[in-house]
């Protein structure tokens, strides 16, 4: 894969921040750039996904071709057909083989330590999702990394991928 969007790995987790409080966190990460999605909702159905999907196809400054999920039943009936309508190629992995889906498995580890880990405010779902986009921006805009040559998401786009998105369209994204 040599451009963003040709491939984005999407996952979900359950987060419990307290006893008898569950949240699913939906996470979704652009092979290519390290593009980053993250968003909290009650549950993971594929109504939910496919609000997620929505939040995915806004907050990428680049186009989705292709989404890599797991066998999950949240990625399934209305999910996969929200992709075929968006012109989105689906491919679900093997039941199992979270190593074929490691891309957005290290996200969910780092968002898990940089954010789940550290967050102390409220647990509405909120203040929740306007805290997790926050480290969302953070993490796309802000923070560089090894793996892009110490640079961020966005400057990797901006430097390396010319013509998807003027600079300011990537610096305001949050």
């Amino acid at each position: 894969m040599r451009q963003p969007g040709e491939l984005v790995q999407l996952d979900t987790l359950v987060v419990r921040p307290l006893p008898g409080v569950v949240l699913k966190r939906f996470t979704a990460r652009d092979v290519v750039s390290r593009w980053d999605v993250v968003r909290a909702y009650r549950s993971a159905s594929a109504h939910t996904t496919t609000a997620f999907l929505d939040r995915l196809l806004d907050r990428t400054p680049f186009p989705v071709r292709a989404i890599q999920v797991d066998d999950g039943s949240e990625f399934q009936a209305s999910f996969e057909q929200a992709c075929a309508e968006r012109g989105i190629r689906l491919f679900v992995l093997p039941p199992h083989s979270p190593e074929l889906n490691g891309h957005v498995e290290r996200a969910q580890r780092t968002h898990a330590e940089g954010f789940d880990d550290l967050y102390r405010g409220e647990l509405d779902l909120n203040s929740i999702n306007a805290a997790l986009g926050e480290w969302e921006r953070v993490f796309n805009i802000i923070r560089a990394y090894q793996s892009l040559d110490q640079r961020t998401p966005a400057e990797h786009l901006r430097q390396h991928v010319l013509g998807l998105a003027p600079p300011a369209q990537l610096s305001q994204m949050s």
